[in-house]
């Protein structure tokens, strides 16, 4: 376990611009998802020809479990506007929560610029999608009810909302981190396994808790009643 550092290490300077070890470490996980997603296409491609469906059963339980959340969360609505969306946030952060597993990575969502950037897309999500399904007119007109008095306090909610989705992330990662930093230098390699299992669950917990969160804010600005 390497030392818990909690301002971004820079890792390349090109001019102005500084590209951090967690920049580098979310551009390998997001590469590795998109060379999984090819090989996975191959892969149905392959079981249709050889009959070996174990693969493409598993895709479709993953899939149809995506479904069947935002299902539930947004009944009126095609779920498959919302599913891939959702299930690309799911797996980007849960890769990003477990990255730190990897000697030489670092974990990405132990950096609140991260985490920043995961709740910023988030919050961007909750308005496209309202907007989407409502229209403009109908998603603006809920900030402005039953009175334009109210108006600011319903964009510091969702502003107060999406920084604490960001910290709460954040925080937990972090944490998590520190708490194994300071257990591995007490006890040395007597409990390096467990405390992995441990990290994983949580960090897979904490990415469904995101996905969840931002599922249920879409729900709130596409279902609202104009």
């Amino acid at each position: 376990m390497r030392p818990v550092v909690i301002s971004p290490e820079p890792l390349v300077r090109l001019g102005p611009v500084v590209i951090t070890k967690t920049v580098a470490t979310t551009w390998l996980i997001m590469a590795l998802i998109t060379l999984a997603c090819w090989f996975a296409k191959k892969g149905l491609a392959l079981t249709e020809k050889t009959k070996a469906s174990w693969l493409r059963d598993g895709m479709e339980a993953m899939l149809e479990a995506v479904e069947k959340m935002v299902k539930e969360v947004l009944p009126d609505t095609d779920p498959w506007l919302v599913v891939p969306v959702i299930g690309t946030l799911w797996i980007l952060i849960g890769a990003s929560n477990l990255a730190g597993l990897i000697p030489e990575l670092n974990t990405p969502t132990a950096d609140i610029n991260t985490t920043l950037a995961f709740a910023a897309l988030s919050y961007s999500m909750t308005h496209f999608f309202g907007i989407k399904t409502r229209g403009l007119k109908g998603y603006i007109s809920h900030y402005v009810r039953p009175s334009w008095v109210l108006l600011p306090f319903h964009l510091i909610a969702e502003t107060t909302r999406t920084m604490a989705l960001a910290v709460r992330l954040f925080g937990n990662m972090l944490s998590g981190e520190m708490i194994a930093a300071i257990v591995l230098g007490i006890a040395g390699l007597l409990v390096p396994i467990p405390f992995a299992m441990l990290h994983i669950i949580i960090g897979l917990i904490q990415a469904y808790i995101f996905g969840v969160l931002t599922l249920v804010f879409i729900a709130g600005g596409a279902q609202e009643e104009a």
